[in-house]
């Protein structure tokens, strides 16, 4: 389903040891076989409360490159990146329209060229299926549009979408990389 963001459990592949923590995104993947995004550009690694950039490899902490003692045991999880919200007008005697050309030509360098996923929400949080509003277009090529003709009231919700992106938007972070008993 195009409309559902990638969003992982936590994973944890092991404990640590002597030599550290490994969650490399290889190891993941082989033991949690289609559960892992296919394209993730984040990585949130937790147990020392902090963000770790890694979204290609997968997250190692290698107890010789700690000052405070060895590294803890560490859980992991990956997502796709997703836009911030648009909401470009509200329903009008036709309709809403929150148009990916019109998005773009709205917010320049704000949406990727190529969305892997799109979501809409009304303006108070409630998702298409909720609303049971009958949805014209809703697709990363054209983005959304919801006619008010085809409603039983003749009358579209105001709606907001955003885009998941498979590279970063805004700010960027740089991945480092080891491989196992890299330590």
């Amino acid at each position: 389903n195009q409309n559902v963001a990638c969003w992982t459990r936590w994973s944890s592949r092991d404990t640590a040891n002597k030599e550290g923590d490994f969650e490399t995104l290889k190891q993941l993947r082989n033991e949690y076989p289609g559960q892992i995004c296919p394209n993730p550009i984040y990585i949130e690694a937790v147990t020392a409360k902090i963000m770790i950039p890694a979204e290609k490899t997968g997250f190692v902490c290698c107890n010789a490159d700690q000052k405070w003692g060895p590294c803890k045991s560490y859980k992991s999880f990956f997502s796709e990146g997703w836009t911030e919200w648009f909401d470009r007008d509200t329903p009008s005697i036709t309709g809403d329209k929150e148009t990916l050309s019109s998005l773009r030509r709205e917010n320049p360098g704000k949406i990727c060229p190529n969305p892997t996923n799109i979501e809409a929400v009304t303006l108070s949080g409630h998702s298409v299926e909720e609303t049971g509003e009958k949805i014209f277009k809703y697709d990363t090529k054209s983005g959304f549009v919801c006619r008010n003709r085809d409603q039983r009231d003749w009358k579209c919700q105001d709606y907001k979408v955003r885009f998941s992106c498979s590279f970063c938007l805004g700010v960027c972070w740089f991945s480092f990389a080891y491989e196992m008993n890299a330590c």
